[in-house]
């Protein structure tokens, strides 16, 4: 009797069990198609698409057309939240922190893969707090120079920098952003001591350089264009390897000095574990756009080259800048705050 009890309970226990792994089978399951379907039907309500640097820079110049044309596209209105200061730092931690389910986006550019270099410490990790959505352009800087400088290319600005050492000095946005690396790998490479001034953000910068209180910058190229065109400054070089068909009659620094080289990158994130399916989805969309004639050219017309591709592809490209511009800021000095 006791033997057929127990057998009863124990066939009792199992169903009871099997039922409650069906019961979470089934719950898991259902879980699983409701985030697809949220994930097909993304999005349903406004996007942030943080910018960590001030407004009016380059930056903007980019990420404004790519919301207003997600916008476009989707209907939901995409929010730009300018959040500069230190070097995309405090918009960057913001990202980090925020709900991984597409509604927060981050614009990224060189000084993502710098400041791990830069800073001691940051509040974040930026390969494992991270997902890359699409390396959205590449932008070379310019070497440009006040009309009150009397330099005329590149050879004659470093015969001048070296004849009056840490007497010139050139403006820059924050730490770690392209116009710092270009001034420091400048510095470096054709041995000269220039001194360099930094601003919170490259606009900033500008006014000064355009009053004359700076005597040159190595500022993005989207920032110089009307500059130059309107024979405000002159330009000597671009930072690049190869000439901007923008300008194909300012030589690349390079041909001066050899082995100079900084292209700037700007991309979009999204904060770690979003969903796959909203990471493609908004790959796809932004791929689209950056394709698109009328968007390439507008930026092409400003000196950025769009680029799109696969978040694997811009994933590979931030790894290898955050050991390029290790080693760069090692040799060049320059120490972590």
């Amino acid at each position: 009797m006791g033997t057929q009890v127990s057998s009863m309970k124990t066939s009792a226990y199992l169903a009871v069990r099997n039922c409650v792994f069906a019961a979470a089978g089934f719950s898991l399951l259902t879980l699983s198609a409701v985030t697809r379907a949220a994930d097909q039907s993304y999005p349903v309500k406004p996007i942030r698409f943080i910018v960590p640097f001030p407004a009016g820079g380059n930056a903007d110049a980019i990420a404004r057309p790519l919301a207003d044309k997600l916008n476009e596209r989707w209907g939901q209105q995409v929010v730009i939240d300018n959040r500069g200061g230190a070097g995309g730092v405090i918009g960057e931690s913001l990202t980090a922190q925020a709900a991984p389910d597409g509604y927060t986006i981050l614009y990224v550019s060189i000084s993502h893969a710098v400041n791990p270099s830069l800073y001691k410490k940051l509040p974040y990790d930026p390969i494992k707090d991270f997902e890359p959505v699409v390396l959205a352009v590449s932008v070379p800087n310019m070497l440009v120079v006040h009309q009150g400088v009397a330099a005329r290319s590149v050879g004659e600005l470093i015969e001048m920098a070296k004849a009056r050492p840490g007497q010139l000095n050139y403006g820059s946005s924050g730490n770690g952003t392209s116009q710092h690396l270009a001034g420091e790998l400048f510095k470096r490479r054709a041995g000269v001591d220039i001194v360099r001034v930094p601003y919170k953000g490259s606009a900033l910068a500008s006014v000064d350089f355009l009053a004359g209180r700076l005597e040159m910058m190595f500022d993005v190229i989207t920032n110089c264009v009307r500059y130059v065109a309107t024979g405000r400054v002159r330009a000597l070089g671009i930072t690049s390897t190869k000439r901007s068909s923008l300008f194909p009659n300012v030589p690349a620094i390079a041909e001066t000095v050899p082995g100079y080289d900084l292209t700037g990158w700007q991309g979009i994130l999204v904060p770690a574990r979003t969903p796959p399916a909203i990471i493609k989805r908004l790959n796809e969309a932004l791929v689209d756009i950056l394709r698109s004639k009328d968007v390439r050219d507008k930026f092409m017309s400003i000196g950025a080259d769009p680029v799109a591709g696969t978040p694997q592809e811009f994933k590979a490209l931030i790894a290898s800048e955050i050991i390029r511009w290790k080693d760069v800021m090692k040799q060049a000095g320059i120490e972590a705050e």
